[in-house]
């Protein structure tokens, strides 16, 4: 049987890294840093890294909303989808992710774009 993909990409320390990443690449980026002006960083950080944990094979169980529930009411465009698949994959170029882990990864993001999406 082969390694999951959360054994691939290293466990919860690096999806932790790789989700800081992410969350500094959302603030600085125009298209999206306003969805972020009043959140808790270390809450979004927790949050991700437990449903990228929990979404990549690992046992991490992700305590927080469904993806539906959560975005419900956003009204999130296709702009803004596209910005966090492009922030998702600088984080994973800054830690070193490779393309076949960074094409997996892709495939998942874009599998839940209609749980997002103008909601």
């Amino acid at each position: 049987m082969s390694d999951s993909l959360y054994e691939r990409i290293g466990g919860p320390d690096s999806i932790k890294e790789i989700a800081t990443s992410l969350f500094k690449n959302h603030t600085s980026n125009p298209t999206v840093n306003n969805r972020y002006v009043n959140s808790d960083p270390d809450e979004v950080i927790r949050l991700v890294t437990e449903f990228m944990c929990s979404g990549f094979g690992g046992p991490e169980e992700y305590t927080g909303k469904d993806m539906i529930t959560a975005h419900t009411s956003m009204n999130i465009s296709e702009e803004e989808f596209n910005a966090v698949i492009d922030d998702m994959m600088a984080a994973l170029d800054e830690n070193n992710i490779g393309q076949g882990i960074k094409d997996e990864i892709l495939a998942i993001l874009w599998s839940l774009r209609t749980e997002v999406i103008k909601l």
